[in-house]
């Protein structure tokens, strides 16, 4: 009998070795990505005001990394929190753990390479190789054109620093390993024409994320054949909002609507007022963030109009809100 235990005890052992061997192996072999690209980004006025348009009207990066004051509508950008941070986004909204919006300031990132701001940018690695939650839309942002990824680096380095120290990202098991394999190995500039503006819409729309939002999905996978139709939820405190169908639908989606009136819906909230819009605490709200979209050049807005025009039709009736005591249900 003592020689069967001391066999099972053996074997315990060995398994246990080859678990901790295969969990090494594994966190010294992932993510793979190729190391920092040794580039140093000239600084010029040119390109903070590129990446300043950038920032705030097209990726609008500075939605996550900023507080976003909920009390208002399209939860405006708290004034003084410019690149800092400090959200969380966890289970309470839908989240697989405690998701924390990073401060992307000089106080924080003033120690990395711009080779190592520009993976983490493109490939979703940080300066310290751990893989970025893809809630930081690096697979679209691997798609920047080279100088608007310059400009974009320009504009970070020179943001007001706020001395704003956060915790690291808790995601739960087994999407902490998981995510580990999804950072992207090399970056993969979007060719296109910026004087055609169905090219430069779709690289525009890729940059804004108008695909993910408005894309229904499950289990974190878009669904096939629902692109841009709509109906992708969530979760806020007032309840469960659902993003709107942008496929050129006549009937469910913005297939009547005019080049006009399409920039117009921006526009409306271009002026000071739109930003302080109070919203109640049970009231519609909406993670769009209009206020900074809105800033976009008539001219993008044009561009992106024009490709959407292009996408596949679907036809999808999306309920847009459902408060907090109905979506519990």
């Amino acid at each position: 009998m003592k020689k069967i235990f001391k066999i099972f005890g053996i074997a315990a052992g060995v398994l246990v070795v080859i678990i901790l061997a295969g969990i090494l192996y594994f966190n010294t072999a992932f993510p793979k990505v190729d190391p920092p690209a040794n580039v140093k980004v000239e600084i010029t006025p040119e390109r903070i005001s590129r990446g300043a348009y950038l920032t705030n009207h097209v990726t609008v990066c500075l939605d996550c990394h900023s507080k976003r004051d909920w009390t208002k509508f399209t939860g405006p950008v708290t004034p003084g929190t410019l690149g800092g941070g400090g959200d969380v986004f966890d289970e309470n909204l839908g989240f697989p753990g405690k998701v924390m919006m990073k401060n992307i300031t000089p106080a924080s990132i003033g120690n990395w390479s711009d080779g190592e701001l520009i993976r983490a940018i493109t490939c979703g690695v940080t300066k310290d190789n751990r893989a970025l939650f893809p809630m930081m839309p690096y697979p679209n942002y691997n798609k920047l054109d080279q100088e608007d990824l310059y400009s974009i680096v320009a504009y970070i380095r020179n943001l007001k620093p706020i001395e704003n120290k956060l915790p690291d990202t808790e995601l739960n098991f087994p999407l902490n390993f998981i995510v580990k394999t999804m950072p992207i190995k090399s970056r993969n500039p979007m060719k296109f024409d910026r004087n055609n503006p169905l090219e430069y819409g779709k690289y525009l729309a890729t940059l804004a994320g108008c695909i993910d939002c408005h894309t229904q999905s499950e289990k974190g996978k878009p669904l096939p054949g629902m692109e841009f139709a709509g109906g992708e939820g969530f979760q806020l405190l007032p309840g469960l909002v659902k993003s709107a169908n942008i496929s050129p639908d006549n009937e469910t989606g913005i297939g009547l609507w005019t080049k006009e009136t399409f920039i117009k819906r921006f526009k409306d909230f271009s002026n000071d007022s739109a930003k302080v819009i109070s919203v109640s605490e049970n009231e519609f709200n909406t993670p769009m963030p209009w206020t900074m979209y809105a800033g976009m050049t008539e001219e993008d807005l044009n561009a992106i109009y024009d490709y959407l025009r292009t996408v596949k039709p679907v036809h999808n009736i999306v309920e847009r809100f459902k408060p907090t005591n109905i979506a519990k249900k």
